[in-house]
């Protein structure tokens, strides 16, 4: 036991966690069958509210791994979004959208937050960009959108076709691991399953993008299954994650 540590403490990952996990799941899945089952001019509002708030551990989860991961520079001066304030504005989107979207399972509704974190932190991107000269930043921080004659843009295109063709499983997955840079644990935490399932998704995504883009090596994609701790990845740019945004 380390210094400092509680006996009978929960370690991540343990059995109580992932209880809490499942149950967390079978909560929010019956908030949006209550939704589906809405019929008329029943408001749906109260509804969504109650399931927003059950969510929000790991809505907060994947807004943070997201801004400190994926858009890193919109975390430091001027703008120093804060994750409270990302989520707050997700919020808001999910709270507008769900009027008249009716995600049917929890994938499907993480699968809409998560493109609305996108959508804002991209517009909040594009609102820091009209401020501050993109010549003033480094080149690699640069918002600079892809031309359609970049070679750059149609590898990513290419890749991105890829990933969006794969099975919704194993494309939600890639897309938090690879693509937002959650760890296995984390990636478990948003989609509401054990770390080796993602871990065995993952492994099939991988081997199914060989198939299709394994010309694209050597700094191609990783087949081997061993996406553990080195957290070896597909070459894909910032601008790329982008247009795939």
């Amino acid at each position: 036991m380390t210094p400092g540590q509680k006996s009978g403490a929960i370690r991540p990952g343990t059995y109580p966690e992932r209880v809490e996990q499942a149950h967390t799941t079978t909560v929010i899945q019956g908030y949006l069958d209550q939704l589906g089952a809405l019929r008329g001019d029943a408001p749906a509002e109260p509804v969504v509210r109650a399931l927003l708030e059950r969510a929000v551990g790991r809505l907060e989860l994947l807004c943070a791994t997201l801004l400190f991961r994926s858009y890193p520079r919109l975390a430091r001066p001027p703008l120093n979004l804060r994750t409270d304030e990302l989520l707050g504005g997700v919020v808001e989107r999910l709270i507008k959208a769900m009027r008249e979207a009716r995600p049917g399972t929890v994938r499907q509704f993480f699968a809409i937050a998560h493109q609305h974190m996108r959508w804002e932190l991209n517009d909040l991107a594009r609102r820091l960009d009209g401020q501050v000269s993109a010549s003033a930043l480094p080149l690699e921080l640069a918002a600079t959108p892809l031309t359609s004659g970049s070679p750059i843009s149609d590898v990513a295109r290419r890749m991105f076709d890829a990933i969006e063709n794969l099975p919704d499983e194993e494309r939600e997955v890639f897309s938090l691991v690879r693509i937002d840079g959650m760890s296995l644990n984390e990636a478990a935490e948003v989609v509401g399953v054990s770390a080796k399932t993602v871990q065995r998704r993952m492994a099939r995504a991988l081997i199914l993008l060989s198939d299709k883009i394994g010309d694209l090596r050597p700094d191609g994609v990783d087949t081997t299954g061993s996406h553990g701790s080195d957290k070896r990845t597909m070459p894909v740019s910032q601008d790329a994650r982008d247009e795939h945004a």
